[in-house]
């Protein structure tokens, strides 16, 4: 449910699907379970709805060539992305709860690599998607980006692609190390930059995803700031962190399964979105780690 003016996200796909005794690893990540068994993906989804989410998001971030490899996506991206609509749009049919599905497009390169971002591939990858989840989501979400550029060319795409004009939010990951002060993308572009082109290219939604709870808070402070400079105040902002202990920038993401904190529990996740919601977010809630318990104590106690 939406508590108050606050709109409760779901949780981590990933971890909930080990959790559950799934096929998870890498590379595949959680695209294993949706091959398998998408009946379980269903499962988790309707798991965070229980705990009050308002908002489930497809299980599709792993389709991407990076992940699945590049025969496996040409044979069967488009139709698992199929897959994973289908998966959410019956969870929410099931539950009989007032639910939105939130498409998810991913970083189509990898998670945390603006070095491997391709210009002249984003079309080839993300079209698939787009076309197999279109049918059953609501909303866009194109999820954990590093960089400026490559939501700005993925909405291009849906615009072209989806005429329903369903509304479209992006959530970019921050660089984890806020010791200068200065809230940045992992490509090193500023977050006041990343603001001023999406409101250039009309987003509805900007969030901050995939990345420690201690970095979020100067990122809303920055985005609503340039928000008001710029006269778009109408632009939702929120968050939704992962629960990774800090990982060494020598050890690349996408190897092996991060470890997870051991602080990030319920109540202490629970006092980090007080904290954005003090800040201006309207849109709470959780990645990697971040487990159905965490979101009903949002929605429990938010709003």
């Amino acid at each position: 449910m939406a508590t108050g003016s606050i709109t409760i996200l779901d949780g981590g796909m990933g971890r909930e699907l080990e959790k559950r005794g799934a096929p998870f690893r890498q590379p595949e990540w959680s695209a294993l379970a949706l091959m398998a068994d998408s009946g379980v993906v269903k499962d988790v989804h309707k798991t965070f709805i229980a705990a009050g989410a308002s908002v489930i998001t497809t299980n599709s971030y792993a389709l991407v060539p990076f992940h699945l490899g590049e025969k496996r996506f040409d044979d069967l991206g488009r139709a698992l992305a199929m897959t994973a609509g289908t998966a959410a749009r019956d969870a929410v049919r099931e539950s009989g709860a007032s639910v939105r599905v939130a498409g998810s497009i991913p970083p189509l390169f990898g998670s945390y690599r603006p070095d491997l971002y391709r210009a002249d591939r984003v079309d080839a990858i993300a079209a698939p998607l787009i076309e197999g989840l279109r049918a059953q989501v609501d909303v866009w979400l194109c999820e954990t980006q590093s960089l400026i550029e490559e939501p700005i060319r993925i909405k291009s795409l849906v615009d072209r692609l989806d005429t329903q004009r369903k509304p479209f939010w992006v959530a970019f990951t921050l660089e984890d190390d806020a010791a200068s002060g200065e809230s940045r993308l992992r490509s090193g572009e500023s977050v006041a930059d990343a603001v001023g082109a999406m409101v250039d290219v009309g987003v509805d939604a900007i969030l901050f995803n995939c990345c420690q709870p201690e970095v979020i808070g100067q990122a809303l402070r920055d985005t609503r700031q340039q928000l008001a400079s710029l006269g778009a105040e109408h632009i939702g902002i929120g968050a939704y962190a992962n629960a990774f202990a800090p990982q060494p920038e020598d050890i690349p993401a996408n190897e092996g399964l991060s470890e997870m904190r051991a602080d990030m529990t319920p109540s202490a996740y629970l006092q980090w979105a007080r904290q954005w919601v003090a800040e201006g977010a309207t849109m709470i809630g959780g990645c990697c780690g971040i487990g159905p318990e965490h979101i009903a104590a949002l929605s429990e106690q938010l709003g």
